[in-house]
């Protein structure tokens, strides 16, 4: 089957189409043709008005919920949000029940996925159930599809074995990802410690949680080198150990939620559950700081960081309301309003190379892989705008900027309606 996307703005910076209105064909999953104008009678056409087409997006924290808890999402719509939310690729993380920890688990997860248009790369736990005693079946994932070792929101409490694991990883080369949060120190925390949480006497989690961790896996880094990821960071001194570190030649990289960019402490004013998240929503001055990370390319990767939860574990009190938000569909939306188009295309189309996943050039020739958007439309976000079984999203009621249209991926195509 051919198809014809009709005057689709270009946004790839590498690309020397970029910024310009092409006719592109594409045919058997491959890019055949790249011009003002092209004509097939034998091609579905696909115009859409203000048209922007991109490499595919690609999101490095994402959380479904089968095997094990599929009343808050399941591969299959997973998979089909994703697509529809304009990700051509996600990493999928571990936290299942039972935990995805070795390699018959991960096998699972590629076997349900293996006809979705996205493309889902799972993340095996580096710990055997997560419990940070024990490590996983390392290399037998990494051979079943495993593309990093990730205990999902959990800190390893164990300092010899991320050590261990470090070490053992750069047999196969492959990505080690430790949770930046002391668990001692952040015992029982509810929101960020700070006036919010001082006000209402609520426990918060200090910075130095998160920090502290940190400096902890940069020097067991610098001690054994390999590939370290740090998913979600929170705080501005976070950011500035990591910069530090990767000026020492370091093999670091990091991440930061959308929410964490967009929103602060104060929409825990009235203890919204929505807005309870891990790490927590921080100080303005740290939000600030963590925009210009990204801007200035200090921070590697921008996350959904989606996290079903479903309603009896979300809809409840402050203490205890489970910590996470979905965000995928929210995602485009809430980047394009913070940052420039351009910005915002760059920041969603890198960071696979972290994780050893190629990355497709926009080329003639190519493989199709191809996210379609549009960047001016402005709405607010509400309950019919979420695509996911679980609803508890942090975004209800922002204003968006732009909206994902779909993709096109593995010979196939997905377009909203």
């Amino acid at each position: 089957m051919s198809i014809i996307l009709k005057s689709a703005k270009v946004i790839n910076a590498e690309s020397k189409y970029n910024g310009t209105k092409q006719d592109i064909l594409i045919s058997e999953g491959k890019i055949v043709k790249i011009a003002k104008s092209i004509i097939d009678k034998n091609a579905t056409i696909i115009n859409i008005k203000n048209l922007h087409v991109s490499n595919g997006w690609f999101d490095s924290s994402v959380s479904f919920g089968e095997p094990g808890l599929e009343e808050r999402e399941t591969i299959e719509n997973g998979s089909d949000v994703a697509s529809k939310s304009g990700f051509t690729g996600i990493l999928l993380n571990s936290n299942t029940k039972p935990v995805a920890d070795n390699q018959t688990d991960i096998s699972f997860i590629k076997l349900k996925s293996k006809n979705s248009i996205c493309n889902i790369y799972p993340l095996g736990a580096l710990t055997i159930s997560s419990k940070s005693v024990e490590m996983a079946e390392l290399f037998d994932m990494k051979n079943s599809g495993a593309v990093g070792f990730y205990d999902y929101k959990k800190p390893i409490l164990n300092s010899n074995l991320l050590k261990t694991s470090l070490l053992y990883s750069q047999s196969f080369d492959s990505v080690v990802m430790s949770f930046p949060m002391d668990k001692l120190i952040a015992k029982n925390g509810i929101i960020n410690e700070g006036k919010i949480s001082v006000s209402y006497g609520v426990k918060g989690i200090p910075n130095f949680s998160e920090e502290i961790q940190i400096n902890r896996d940069l020097h067991i880094l610098e001690y054994t080198g390999g590939k370290l990821h740090i998913p979600t960071i929170s705080t501005k001194n976070s950011l500035d150990l990591i910069k530090k570190a990767k000026s020492k030649g370091l093999n670091v990289s990091c991440s930061v939620a959308i929410h964490n960019l967009i929103f602060n402490e104060e929409k825990l004013k009235d203890f919204d559950t929505r807005f309870k998240v891990l790490p927590p929503l921080r100080s303005e001055k740290d939000r600030l700081a963590l925009i210009k990370g990204v801007k200035n390319g200090e921070i590697d990767l921008v996350t959904s960081d989606h996290c079903p939860i479903d309603i009896e574990n979300k809809k409840t009190d402050i203490y205890n309301a489970k910590f996470g938000t979905i965000g995928l569909e929210s995602f485009f939306g809430a980047l394009n309003s913070l940052f420039t188009t351009e910005e915002t295309v760059e920041i969603l189309t890198k960071g696979r190379e972290i994780f050893n996943i190629e990355t497709i050039q926009f080329k003639e020739g190519s493989t199709a892989n191809l996210s379609l958007f549009t960047v001016d439309d402005e709405y607010e976000f509400s309950k019919e705008n979420i695509l996911s079984k679980s609803k508890n999203s942090a975004f209800l009621g922002f204003k968006m900027k732009g909206r994902p249209i779909g993709i096109i991926n593995s010979n196939k195509t997905c377009i909203n309606e």
